[in-house]
């Protein structure tokens, strides 16, 4: 076994209403033992859980930055765990 959570990627860009969602059947892939990683959530508006962490990209010059907000208590969990090893690496 590698690994006990399963990783899934969806991107919701080609929907055209949020109720493909449903649809697709996608629900029964956001459980406990599963990181998914959304693209567009925004066009399954209503009907996606609320997500633990939102992690944006943006341009800055010739750069890009990462900006991650908490969206749960296990999403703060989370990134104060995050925040705790990028400290300890810089150290």
């Amino acid at each position: 076994m590698i690994s006990r959570i399963y990783f899934y990627h969806f991107d919701f860009y080609r929907f055209n209403f949020p109720e493909e969602f449903l649809d697709a059947g996608l629900g029964e892939y956001f459980r406990d033992d599963a990181v998914c990683l959304v693209e567009w959530p925004q066009n399954a508006a209503g009907y996606m859980p609320t997500a633990d962490l939102v992690l944006r990209l943006h341009f800055a010059r010739r750069a890009r930055e990462l900006e991650i907000v908490a969206g749960s208590e296990e999403g703060r969990e989370c990134l104060m765990a995050l925040r705790s090893g990028w400290s300890h690496a810089a150290g």
